[in-house]
């Protein structure tokens, strides 16, 4: 293990077991090059990279603290209740802004899971989450034309595919099967989301079924910050 290493694995544990609270200043690079007999640009580095992976922040002149993470959003991954009335039923000052709507090129594994045909237009809807005002979660529907007819004039003015559908007559859902990722973020995911770029998201990939006819109504990608939920199995 190299020295940065150490001393990132030693600020990492002294985080998690509480010796330092949200806001508490951590020691200066000069008192852990000292500690450590490395050069000051070793702790530097290490320093950076805690404020990559959004657990301190700096003042400049002042130093570096401990960040607060105590925003844990409990959140059940399952069930047919839109995210909307997850986030407003725990008590959240929550709201959804569209940010895209756009045509996509053919993509086997989206038109396989919304059961049309190749020569079908499929668009992909963009919500961004936010409680408090903080990104939270990006969430991006696929939905083809033949299904809704006026996707493409309208998918810009949507913020709740759940009310979207129920206006088009679809009002008992079910979901699809579930598949959970871990990634990294993208540049555009990193920054449309607010997040260090070595934060973790939790990438849920699942799909919205009509019971009573059995209708594809949409493939969905939701991208979650790791360090705003709870994440309830």
């Amino acid at each position: 293990m190299t020295e940065e290493m150490k001393i990132l694995d030693k600020l990492l544990s002294d985080i998690h077991s509480g010796r330092y609270d949200a806001n508490d200043k951590l020691p200066s690079e000069n008192e852990l090059a000292d500690q450590f007999k490395v050069p000051r640009m070793t702790v530097r580095k290490v320093y950076e990279r805690l404020q990559e992976m959004g657990y301190i922040y700096s003042q400049q002149g002042k130093g570096s603290y401990v960040k607060d993470r105590q925003m844990q959003i409990p959140l059940v991954l399952s069930g047919n209740e839109s995210f909307t009335k997850k986030m407003l039923g725990l008590g959240y000052s929550f709201r959804s802004k569209n940010i895209f709507c756009e045509e996509i090129d053919y993509h086997q594994g989206i038109y396989h899971s919304l059961s049309v045909e190749e020569t079908d237009r499929v668009f992909k809807i963009g919500r961004l989450r936010l409680v408090n005002d903080r990104p939270i979660a990006l969430h991006v529907s696929y939905v083809a034309k033949s299904v809704f007819d006026d996707i493409d004039s309208y998918g810009k003015k949507i913020t709740s595919m759940f009310e979207y559908y129920q206006k088009n007559g679809f009002t008992e859902f079910a979901s699809k099967s579930s598949l959970l990722k871990v990634i990294f973020p993208t540049k555009f995911e990193w920054e449309i989301l607010e997040c260090p770029c070595l934060i973790p998201l939790l990438v849920l990939e699942t799909g919205c079924i009509d019971q009573k006819t059995g209708t594809v109504l949409e493939h969905t990608e939701i991208f979650y910050r790791s360090d705003c939920f709870n994440f309830v199995i």
